[in-house]
């Protein structure tokens, strides 16, 4: 009986070193299972801050990219107002030069009435000075000359100076003691300026 009870209980050892030895195995090849699971955090930590990392280029370069495009914006506005500002002196200055020319135009025909007046009153007869009449022409005279510097009309009465051929328009030479040579004698007809316009150039004569 006893040897029968030995028998028995064999198997069932057996059974229990086979159980204990799957037991075993079981906790070793549960540790890959937990090195894996351990593993898995440091891994989504290292994509995440990859992920950081790229999203912190884009920044930058969505960044530089709208400074340059600031900068072309500003140098593009900065160009426009420079060329309003030359556009706007240069229509200022084409408006100013044809008010000129225009007043210009108007006083240059007016210059040989002045002419006319002027050699009037240099040759006027005595008994005609101190007329009430001549005081009135004398006013419209003057009148006229006003005009003249309200629109800062220079006369040109260049007689002793160096002849200009911008200025002055030479009729004739002549010797003369009291000028140099090359020097206006004489001015037959006064000329006119009109700021570097010059309507009318002076008639003279010049020594030889």
């Amino acid at each position: 009986m006893s040897s029968q009870f030995h028998d028995d209980n064999q198997p069932q050892d057996h059974a229990v070193d086979e159980a204990e030895t799957q037991n075993g195995t079981g906790t070793a090849e549960a540790s890959p299972s937990t090195a894996s699971v351990s593993e898995t955090p440091a891994a989504e930590n290292a994509t995440d801050s990859t992920g950081n990392e790229q999203g912190q280029v884009v920044t930058q370069a969505k960044y530089d990219a709208a400074q340059a495009q600031a900068q072309e914006y500003l140098e593009g506005w900065q160009r426009a107002r420079a060329e309003f500002a030359n556009y706007k002196k240069r229509v200022e200055r084409e408006l100013k030069d044809s008010h000129s020319s225009a007043a210009g135009t108007v006083l240059k025909d007016i210059l040989p009435v002045i002419d006319d007046f002027e050699r009037a009153m240099n040759n006027m007869p005595e008994d005609l000075q101190g007329n009430s009449w001549i005081g009135g022409v004398t006013m419209i005279q003057r009148k006229l000359t006003k005009i003249l510097e309200n629109y800062n009309v220079t006369i040109v009465d260049p007689t002793g100076e160096l002849f200009d051929p911008n200025q002055h328009e030479a009729i004739g030479m002549e010797d003369s003691d009291d000028v140099e040579s090359g020097h206006i004698t004489v001015t037959m007809q006064k000329g006119y300026v009109l700021g570097e316009r010059v309507l009318r150039p002076a008639l003279v004569r010049v020594a030889k």
